[in-house]
């Protein structure tokens, strides 16, 4: 396996940020906030991932890998959990916002968790004996029995999508140890689905795979996080966005 690609320099993951083919002639937009959650396992000999394709038939991102994940919703803030995020997790995601508050960053990972329960139908939780979430697009996750454990997630990287793209997010990666998944809930992957097979993957195995060059990107700074002992080991978030048409990569905390 070509195993290059996870070693990539700062400066190489930006050149190849900056030399992705885009169009940019979509009207500017604000960039949305969304989340990504990285399942990773570490039980074995190597550590591997869980990504997704997405459907050919798709007009964003058509047959890439990717990690499960998508836009915040408003109803997301208001969903009960088993534990909350951890304060350090919690302060990364309030810096470098300008309304960087404890409900933001809790409707982060709550969207987090529950996008890759819509796209993977696994359950990133704890078990209660009844939750509530009304009429939201919370109501199947909380109907399996389990609510959201915030606690379980860390905080990887962020990056925001650079302007006059068709789709501009503000996006937060979060990891999750696969030991968390609690519940498996029925078929939601497949030739119909967002999503049309899952895949486990050694990080090396992704350099093979087509990818968002941003995702590269983060897989090449989970890479070196994890050689250097995260998440034991605290060390800064990477924070990508584009500046004067040149994407920068600053750190966070």
């Amino acid at each position: 396996m070509n195993e290059t690609l996870l070693a990539l320099s700062e400066a190489e993951r930006l050149a190849r940020l900056n030399h992705e083919a885009r169009d940019r002639s979509f009207p500017n937009v604000r960039p949305v906030d969304a989340a990504t959650l990285i399942v990773l396992d570490r039980q074995g000999a190597t550590p591997r991932v869980l990504m997704g394709k997405r459907h050919e038939k798709h007009k964003f991102m058509p047959g890439l890998f990717v990690f499960p994940g998508g836009r915040a919703e408003r109803a997301d803030t208001a969903i009960p959990a088993s534990s909350e995020l951890t304060p350090e997790t919690q302060a990364r995601l309030m810096a470098r916002v300008a309304r960087g508050t404890q409900a933001r960053a809790r409707r982060l990972a709550l969207a987090a968790i529950r996008e890759t329960f819509e796209e993977t139908g696994l359950v990133i939780g704890q078990p209660v004996e009844s939750a509530r979430a009304g009429n939201t697009g919370w109501a199947e996750f909380l109907a399996t029995g389990f609510v959201p454990d915030l606690a379980a997630l860390r905080f990887l990287a962020r990056a925001i999508t650079p302007p006059r793209r068709p789709k501009r997010f503000d996006t937060r990666f979060f990891v999750v140890e696969a030991e968390a998944i609690r519940h498996k809930a029925g078929d939601v992957v497949g030739p119909d689905s967002e999503l049309t097979e899952l895949a486990w993957l050694s990080l090396a195995q992704t350099a093979t795979l087509p990818l968002p060059a941003i995702t590269r990107a983060i897989l090449a700074d989970l890479h070196a996080a994890l050689e250097a002992g995260w998440p034991d080991k605290p060390a800064p978030v990477p924070f990508y966005y584009e500046e004067r048409r040149a994407f920068r990569r600053d750190l966070i905390g």
